[in-house]
């Protein structure tokens, strides 16, 4: 704990017990005798804090305000980066959520976020600015439906949807029990259980054009259930086959590559000759396939053959797409 924190310790304890003994806060803080006096001291001289040493009770304690003493105020907190952000992606997904559902109940924590990334002398909207996340492929979203869906989730109320299928670009009508709400990617997934498939689905809050509350009880699903089909191949597609690919990146490439984790199950070593080698499952082509072509031409399919052919289709129906570009007319 550095001094930074046994700061904000030990306003935490005098705040919310009212009065702490010397063992106590040397206990709360894991220190020695003489770094919680410097500390103590430093609080009192350098920051102004009303802290008192109550005889009688033979404890600290903080003085009543005085209006005309000096004002007291803890320094600003930093964060890491992991920190940031997470506190600024919370802050847009609250914010992005607004006006559906919860926006009235999250008002308050949206404003205590946009407190704790502000410091003593910049206003939040200020280190906002300053700290940007750039969402890529984010897709538009309608949130009335998004309110409908999470009041169907929170409620267990089965849903009426139509959604909009980008493969076949047909709609379809579906009745569904909600699960569960996942942002995957920058976008919105409902996970849920499609009574015409009799099977777990993933549908994209984007594509669904309609949406209503049914009167009947959602049908419950197991957290393993749904991890079973969802979770065990790769991104957010999954099945119940699930196949292992094996890729083999560049030297040059591994260097990003190896950073990088692409599934908590994935299998990853390097060659002798500085290549990097990745296992990792899936059950759905297309999304590990879109990630594959990323990398394109410092990556190999290694394994299944079937990844492998259909990887050369798409790239094979490319070339031949770009080549009509060059030919001439008439």
């Amino acid at each position: 704990m550095d001094r930074t924190e046994r700061f904000y310790r030990i306003d935490q304890l005098l705040n919310e017990q009212r009065f702490a003994t010397f063992a106590q806060l040397q206990e709360a803080l894991g220190v020695s005798r003489a770094t919680l006096k410097r500390d103590l001291q430093y609080l009192r001289d350098r920051m102004n804090a009303p802290i008192l040493f109550d005889r009688e009770a033979g404890g600290y304690r903080f003085a009543t305000p005085d209006r005309f003493a000096p004002r007291y105020e803890l320094p600003g907190l930093w964060f890491n980066a992991s920190e940031i952000h997470a506190l600024l992606t919370m802050q847009h997904l609250l914010e992005e959520v607004q006006p559906g559902l919860l926006g009235p109940h999250i008002a308050p924590l949206l404003a205590r976020l946009k407190t704790l990334l502000g410091s003593r002398d910049d206003a939040p909207e200020e280190v906002a600015k300053r700290i940007r996340i750039l969402h890529a492929a984010k897709r538009r979203m309608d949130l009335k439906y998004f309110e409908v869906l999470a009041s169907a989730l929170l409620n267990r109320q089965r849903l009426l949807l139509r959604h909009y299928n980008r493969g076949s670009g047909e709609e379809s009508e579906r009745e569904v029990s909600p699960q569960r709400l996942v942002y995957y990617r920058d976008n919105w997934y409902l996970d849920a259980w499609c009574h015409l498939r009799q099977g777990i689905r993933s549908f994209a809050v984007d594509a669904i054009r309609h949406a209503s509350i049914s009167e009947t009880p959602a049908r419950s699903v197991s957290d393993d259930d749904l991890n079973a089909v969802l979770a065990a191949g790769y991104g957010i597609f999954g099945g119940s086959e699930v196949q292992w690919a094996c890729l083999r990146f560049t030297p040059a490439r591994a260097r990003w590559v190896s950073s990088e984790s692409w599934h908590p199950a994935q299998k990853t070593r390097f060659d002798a000759d500085g290549s990097y080698l990745m296992e990792i499952p899936y059950s759905a082509e297309p999304e590990l396939l879109m990630d594959i072509l990323r990398h394109i031409p410092e990556v190999q399919v290694l394994a299944p053959d079937g990844l492998r052919e259909r990887l050369m289709e798409i790239l094979s129906a490319g070339l031949a797409a770009h080549r009509k570009l060059h030919l001439p007319s008439g």
